[in-house]
């Protein structure tokens, strides 16, 4: 297993690559969150929105791959050009995943990077930085959330390499499983990757950052109407 916080190095090789990006319905998402219903659900617009805009700008990534069956994530997506999998069961991010996964096998893409929604402060650096660490054939990279109790950012290679197993402490599973089937297996910490937004202290955690201020701005309009 490898450990990287820094590289120099540029990769060389030229994947075909898949964002996925599981949304789960926008009335049960954020539970944790202590805001009103309409507040959650913006912030769940805004954040998929954001996603949206850095991955499409980004060069390392060919499409991008929303699971859902909430209307208004697939509305959103569209605007994007994103490819639409559509999950009617919403039985967890690992059934996504691998609705997502099917999609990309048949469509023959190399790797593919699974990203949850709620991360909006991903930049296009942060998504090449962690791709330096890339070692074909097979390989796979783990970014953790910032409490080390997710997995904020899984690459594999193949799309099959290994099963995901999220909702579980993801992190340290994705780890170890990966270890099972491939020895390019790289723990890589990314800061704004590792920022996620489960719960009140990650908003006022983020909000103490100095990282995208048009989107603190629109964040900060949803709070102060609580």
């Amino acid at each position: 297993m490898r450990l990287h916080t820094l590289s120099k190095n540029k990769c060389a090789y030229n994947l075909k690559t898949a964002a996925i990006i599981p949304v789960k319905s926008f009335a049960h998402a954020k539970t944790r969150l202590k805001l009103e219903a309409w507040q959650k659900e913006k912030l769940c617009k805004i954040m998929l929105e954001e996603m949206l805009q850095t991955l499409t700008i980004s060069p390392r990534i060919d499409d991008i791959i929303i699971v859902t069956k909430e209307p208004k994530a697939l509305e959103i997506s569209k605007k994007f050009g994103a490819k639409e999998v559509f999950d009617g069961t919403e039985s967890g991010v690992n059934n996504a995943v691998s609705l997502a996964d099917k999609y990309l096998l048949e469509n023959k893409f190399d790797a593919s990077i699974v990203f949850p929604q709620d991360i909006p402060f991903l930049k296009t650096q942060d998504i090449d930085f962690m791709m330096q660490h890339i070692m074909p054939p097979n390989f796979a990279i783990i970014v953790p959330s910032r409490r080390f109790d997710g997995t904020n950012a899984l690459v594999r290679m193949p799309i099959d390499l290994m099963e995901t197993h999220y909702d579980e402490g993801s992190y340290k599973i994705h780890l170890n499983t990966a270890k099972e089937h491939t020895s390019n297996a790289a723990l890589v910490f990314v800061k704004r990757i590792m920022w996620d937004i489960d719960n009140n202290e990650d908003l006022e955690y983020i909000i103490q950052q100095n990282e995208k201020p048009h989107l603190l701005e629109k964040i900060r309009a949803i709070l102060d109407k609580n």
